[in-house]
């Protein structure tokens, strides 16, 4: 019998709290080796700062980040001038079928590409006392997000502690030993990029540079170390400083970088990096290092204990290493539902970590890289990946982590206006294109000789507004969705409409040409194996969702009629989907072929995830039958989306399965290619190292546990058999709602709605569905 009680908020939260605390197992990454490659190492971030640590017993090497040190300087808006003058004769070729002339032309509508996200610097400790080490260990804790090693030398045991604090703006560590005097070692600073360390006192180095390039040009940037020692010394000579005979020591890193804005010179107009890094190495002698240490507990905690996920038969293995169980699961397809649950919650782990600087989000490594030269220049690739990394950040309860995305999309918009008139011929609104950087360039990259599949796109922007508007539909926050998130939609739908063109084949329809489907390639009935074409599935999709959004969000906020109606128009005339002959959901205008039938990106589908106006019983079934036919190999952050479009089908036991091929192990190391996985620190293996995937698959998690779309919210949609008991708390809605539930044999017993600000949904679960109106605050116990 279905029960309905009205609880107050606090004793709701309560309750959580106590029920999550005796459920929910600790969450840790554990090894009893140090890391030897990039993909062992543990990560720690303040959202700014970042860190990944090897770990060691005689050496131990930590790389350092910071997510504003990029090469380059402000782009050039009046780039490209008149490229557009290219597009209608690209249109031409393309409506003669003279697919080999539009490849070709589509090379003079490209510009430079992105500039290169930069390592920081590389910490490194080294022990000087002598004898063999035992009893190694290694740990992240994700819940206190605490990293800490340990390891046993000549009978004393030695310890160090790690953390990256937001409140305080810093990296900490603190290193132990269980016998006085027993600390004996040297801490040295040093980067890839060009720099100078100076020694300053007995326990401070300086460490100034900028990233590659002109200096004249660049971001510069400013470190300083801290190191103090109890019971010992600390003299500091040269890029070193060496702690004899101490019980205890601390070393506490700060930085500061010259990037202050996207359209601000790094150099004539920067920050003023070298006094703002003095004040926050100066506020490391004003607390102590358990307050700093509490105060980021505390921020952390905060945050990531608002979601908690209990499945049945998760249990904290202290007898496998994580790398241990990830290769079980996989080598023996054993079930391990406590992997999968701190896989989940993991990414919720990284967006905290990476995600928190404003108009910075976290790029295609989140913010850690250990190399010149990261894979894709570490960029923000936005024809699929951006977006992904901030898929779970509204319903895996962290809306704030996608603030910074907010800042970075009108830098864009400023940009696209350009790049909009610049290649595209488009007076109103703007674009932005396949990759971007922290200078937020918009143009067609390729820079006029690579592939236009890739490099020619500009529906980066009209894709990413909607991370804005799910924003809006989660926390239903009307001063945000005018002041904020409407404008930067309106200017990128007044961009596709520009950009839509009459179909000559149909009179009526609206179609985009030139068109690619990213990254992906097809042979034409006569045999043409191109890239460039009209019509595209994925183009029409994405200003489809878009254009439908922005038309709802002028009604809810009273403004622009004529222009919704506007919008409602050109959706209407937009060209529809088409069903091919093998079932699939058409990729093309025509029913061409794939160059390769098993292409990792499957843009044509984003009408059904991350959109939602793909609901046509027999569309569903052609999307089912385009991923049937893709097969499951795939990369990292492609599977990571193949659970989310499994989920949204209703296919659990897909999506599951999908999963698990997520968690594939992967072997570490720079010569390992085979297919995408998890590394043996849960980073994603596109390969190498892309953090989307982890992302893809937290959200996965969420897709699978919870839906909803206009004012329907839906409990255990796509449950997998193997997941049929377990807990969720604090897992959101669109709507302004927030759901806490228990269920087992595969129905739910027992579920927690609280609405934000007041509102009305349609709750389903069991196979039945029950009305909810409820104030700002207020919970209901459906049962």
């Amino acid at each position: 019998m279905t029960t309905k009680n009205m609880i107050t908020a606090a004793a709701m939260a309560a309750l959580a709290a106590t029920q999550a605390t005796a459920q929910q197992p600790p969450l840790l990454l554990w090894y009893d080796t140090p890391a030897r490659h990039f993909e062992e190492a543990l990560p720690i971030g303040n959202g700014k700062m970042g860190a990944l640590i090897y770990g060691g017993t005689d050496s131990n090497t930590i790389f350092l980040n910071d997510i504003t040190l990029w090469t380059g300087k402000p782009v050039d808006r009046n780039e490209d001038a008149g490229a557009s003058r290219w597009i209608p004769e690209i249109r031409k070729a393309l409506f003669n079928e003279d697919y080999r002339a539009a490849d070709s032309l589509q090379l003079n509508v490209q510009g430079h590409n992105s500039e290169y996200y930069q390592p920081l610097g590389t910490l490194t400790i080294t022990d000087n006392n002598s004898g063999p080490a035992t009893e190694y260990r290694r740990e992240l804790c994700l819940d206190s997000a605490l990293c800490k090693d340990s390891y046993t030398r000549n009978a004393t045991t030695f310890s160090r502690e790690y953390f990256a604090s937001h409140p305080d703006r810093l990296i900490a560590v603190r290193l132990r030993a269980s016998k006085p005097g027993a600390i004996n070692c040297s801490v040295s600073l040093s980067s890839l990029v060009p720099h100078t360390v100076k020694a300053f006192g007995g326990g401070q180095l300086t460490m100034t540079g900028h990233a590659l390039g002109d200096p004249n040009n660049s971001i510069h940037f400013c470190t300083i170390l801290r190191a103090t020692a109890k019971g010992g010394t600390t003299h500091a000579t040269d890029s070193t400083i060496t702690i004899s005979g101490a019980t205890e020591a601390t070393v506490y890193i700060v930085n500061a970088t010259s990037f202050n804005g996207f359209d601000k010179h790094p150099v004539s107009q920067g920050a003023p990096y070298l006094e703002n890094v003095a004040d926050d190495a100066w506020h490391t002698v004003n607390l102590t290092y358990d307050e700093m240490k509490r105060r980021h507990v505390a921020d952390f905690s905060s945050l990531f204990g608002r979601f908690r996920l209990t499945l049945a038969g998760a249990t904290a293995d202290d007898s496998r290493t994580t790398e241990q169980q990830l290769k079980d699961y996989t080598a023996k397809n054993e079930s391990n539902p406590y992997l999968e649950t701190l896989y989940a919650q993991y990414g919720r782990y990284l967006l905290i970590s990476c995600s928190r600087t404003p108009g910075v989000p976290a790029n295609l490594q989140g913010l850690w890289a250990n190399k010149l030269r990261s894979p894709w220049r570490g960029n923000y690739t936005v024809n699929i990946n951006l977006e992904e990394n901030y898929w779970p950040a509204e319903v895996a309860n962290l809306p704030e982590m996608a603030m910074p995305l907010e800042g970075f999309i009108s830098a864009l918009a400023a940009n696209g206006r350009h790049t909009a008139r610049n290649y595209y011929g488009v007076e109103r609104g703007w674009c932005s294109s396949h990759n971007s950087d922290i200078w937020a360039m918009t143009n067609p990259v390729g820079e006029k000789r690579e592939k236009p599949e890739w490099a020619n796109w500009n529906m980066g922007g009209a894709w990413l507004v909607n991370a804005l508007y799910e924003h809006f539909r989660f926390g239903r926050d009307t001063t945000y969705l005018c002041q904020t998130a409407y404008p930067l939609m309106k200017g990128a739908a007044e961009f596709c409409l520009g950009w839509l063109t009459d179909n000559p084949l149909k009179p009526g329809e609206l179609i985009t040409a030139p068109s690619t489907s990213p990254e992906n390639e097809y042979v034409t009935e006569k045999g043409y194996h191109g890239m460039t074409c009209y019509g595209g599935t994925a183009d029409l999709a994405i200003i489809r969702e878009l254009l439908a959004n922005t038309a709802e969000a002028a009604r809810t906020i009273g403004t622009d009629a004529a222009f919704a109606d506007s919008l409602d128009a050109a959706v209407a005339r937009l060209h529809p989907y088409a069903i091919g002959k093998r079932g699939n959901l058409q990729e093309w205008y025509y029913d061409w072929s794939d160059y390769d039938p098993h292409h990792r990106h499957q843009s044509h589908l984003i009408g059904l995830f991350p959109g939602g106006h793909i609901t046509d019983p027999a569309l569903l079934q052609a999307c089912a039958k385009t991923l049937e036919l893709k097969g499951d190999k795939t990369t990292g952050w492609s599977t990571g989306w193949r659970i989310n479009l499994w989920a949204r089908l209703r296919n659990g036991e897909k999506a599951y399965q999908t999963y698990r091929k997520l968690l594939n192990y992967v072997r570490p190391g720079a010569g390992s290619r085979q297919g995408g996985g998890t590394y043996p620190n849960l980073f994603d293996a596109h390969p190498p190292f892309q953090i989307d995937g982890n992302f893809g698959g937290t959200a996965g998690v969420c897709e699978l546990l919870v839906q909803s779309h206009g004012g329907a919210i839906e409990l255990l949609p796509a449950l997998p058999a193997a997941w049929s008991e377990g807990r969720v708390e604090g897992i959101r809605a669109r709507g302004g709602f927030e759901i806490s539930m228990e269920w087992a044999g595969g129905r739910v017993a027992r579920a927690t709605i609280k609405s934000e600000k007041g509102g009305h949904a349609t709750v389903a679960f069991n196979g039945q569905s029950h009305d909810v109106s409820l104030g700002a605050g207020e919970s209901i116990v459906l049962e």
